[in-house]
């Protein structure tokens, strides 16, 4: 995987650290005071969710660009590159938008484009080998949950 795997998970590293910052200290004092829907998973769920979807996006966002330069298509292995960073700067974001300025509405709408975002890259790396596709679809799955998570505690708490 070579370079491609330094870059995609430096990128995905950077993008939880950065959500961490903002998230850490609205975990522990202003979400417990949330109304939550009954379908909000418990908080450890949260870092085992994300720690294994970063994994994901790293090595299969890595696979499919090396699949496009093995292809020859540089051309899409910078589209792919390019998706990918605007869809980190979405996820982490997210996190600044909810935790750090407690703006609900505005996260759930940036869930959602988090969610068309990460579907899109999915169809990407679906594009340079449909398993690819296949191994990145928990991603958009996921931000799509948190697409309707995120609209529930909106409307739970305005």
């Amino acid at each position: 995987m070579g370079k491609a795997i330094v870059g995609t998970a430096l990128a995905t590293a950077a993008a939880a650290v950065v959500g961490s910052v903002a998230s850490r200290e609205g975990v522990q004092n202003w979400y417990p005071t949330l109304r939550k829907p009954s379908f909000n998973p418990p908080n450890a769920a949260f870092p085992i969710a994300w720690t294994t979807l970063y994994a994901d996006i790293a090595v299969t966002s890595a696979s499919a660009i090396n699949r496009f330069r093995a292809d020859g298509d540089d051309a899409k292995a910078r589209a792919y590159t390019a998706a990918l960073g605007s869809n980190l700067v979405l996820n982490a974001g997210w996190s600044w938008l909810f935790f750090k300025a407690h703006k609900l509405g505005l996260s759930a709408v940036a869930a959602g484009a988090l969610a068309a975002s990460s579907a899109d890259l999915a169809r990407r790396a679906g594009q340079a080998d449909p398993k690819l596709g296949v191994a990145l679809a928990p991603y958009p799955l996921w931000c799509s949950f948190a697409t309707l998570l995120s609209t529930a505690i909106w409307r739970l708490n305005r």
